[in-house]
């Protein structure tokens, strides 16, 4: 599994905490110094079934500059994604990405679903 984060974002420090603590092993990615592509941002997307929308970190400083509450809905899912891919910070984080699924922030029932049933 690979931990897409950003260590000095409170949720993720709970996530890789979380993880720790359970002796789940990961590969730690960090998403400002490593962004993520456009193409593995669709595989990801396409992996969790979730929306595009809940891959963008909404409550960061990025997304509210460039105005994109107002501008996602008139975008292509290609234009979204080639966004997303331009910074690190504009991607909701942490993200766990597993052969056969991915997790977009954290709730740690979710991670307990996931990682330990």
């Amino acid at each position: 599994m690979t931990f897409l984060c950003y260590p000095k974002c409170s949720t993720c420090q709970k996530a890789q905490k979380w993880l720790d603590e359970h002796g789940v092993a990961y590969e730690l990615r960090l998403i400002r110094e490593q962004k993520p592509g456009e193409e593995e941002l669709r595989t990801w997307q396409k992996r969790s079934g979730l929306p595009l929308k809940r891959f963008f970190n909404t409550s960061g400083l990025q997304y509210k500059a460039l105005a994109l509450k107002d501008k996602l809905p008139d975008m292509s899912e290609d234009e979204q994604l080639r966004l997303l891919a331009t910074d690190g910070m504009l991607v909701k984080r942490p993200l766990l990405v597993g052969e056969d699924f991915v997790l977009v922030g954290f709730r740690e029932a979710e991670y307990e679903e996931r990682l330990l049933s």
